[in-house]
């Protein structure tokens, strides 16, 4: 589905990703980990085409994409989450919702199953991004993506500061678009307890570089005091 091969990445003269692989299938779910500052913001905006890759490949099926603009992902099927949520917050939610839909054409509609999923948002239509809460936005950003009907949807940090119990929301319906729907996941993640959860397979990045990969079974003590504790 979404192979990265020996991506590297600088800011100015600074090195930032050095050879970083990726592969995806279909219907995977991929936890990207890491401490902080280990390059797994700028490998996603990499792999949107936010950020310029100054060498290596990355292959969406049968084409490269690697240095295409940032519009073609929606095209192909790629939704995007930001970490911060970057939701517009004069915009009402249907407003919002409704910028996810430009990858899809002027006529599309809002996906019902958006509002199966968050049947909060369709209740709060009408109010404006900026007066929602952290997880409310959280779930609209999210949502947002989801309006793409995408077959890939990458996450940066959906359960950075938001409380418990929309947390164990968003957990569930993760759970339910990679189990039920097969759609394909990868999504960096801080909280272990959240990744092991929702997660199938993880990618350990550290200092630019991917130092681990494997099943989420296999994610034992020693990687997690290696790699991810602080």
């Amino acid at each position: 589905m979404l192979q990265a091969l020996k991506v590297n990445q600088f800011y100015g003269e600074s090195h930032i990703l050095w050879d970083v692989n990726l592969e995806l299938e279909p219907g995977s779910c991929t936890c990207l980990m890491g401490r902080n500052g280990v390059g797994k913001t700028t490998f996603l905006k990499v792999l949107m085409g936010l950020l310029p890759a100054r060498s290596g490949s990355l292959a969406w099926g049968n084409q490269e994409i690697l240095g295409r603009p940032p519009e073609l992902r929606a095209r192909l099927g790629i939704g995007y989450v930001p970490q911060g949520r970057e939701i517009f917050p004069q915009l009402d939610v249907e407003e919002n919702l409704r910028v996810g839909l430009v990858g899809r054409g002027r006529k599309a509609a809002i996906p019902d199953k958006v509002f199966e999923l968050f049947p909060i948002l369709k209740k709060m239509l009408r109010r404006r991004g900026g007066d929602l809460s952290g997880g409310q936005q959280q779930q609209l950003a999210i949502a947002r993506a989801l309006c793409l009907e995408p077959r890939l949807l990458i996450l940066d940090e959906p359960t950075e500061g938001i409380q418990p119990n929309v947390v164990h929301e968003i957990g569930d319906v993760l759970l339910r678009l990679n189990e039920t729907d097969k759609l394909a996941l990868l999504l960096v993640e801080q909280k272990l307890p959240f990744a092991r959860r929702v997660g199938k397979h993880f990618v350990i990045m550290d200092r630019g570089r991917t130092v681990a990969s494997g099943s989420m079974s296999d994610l034992g003590d020693d990687l997690v005091r290696r790699h991810l504790v602080v």
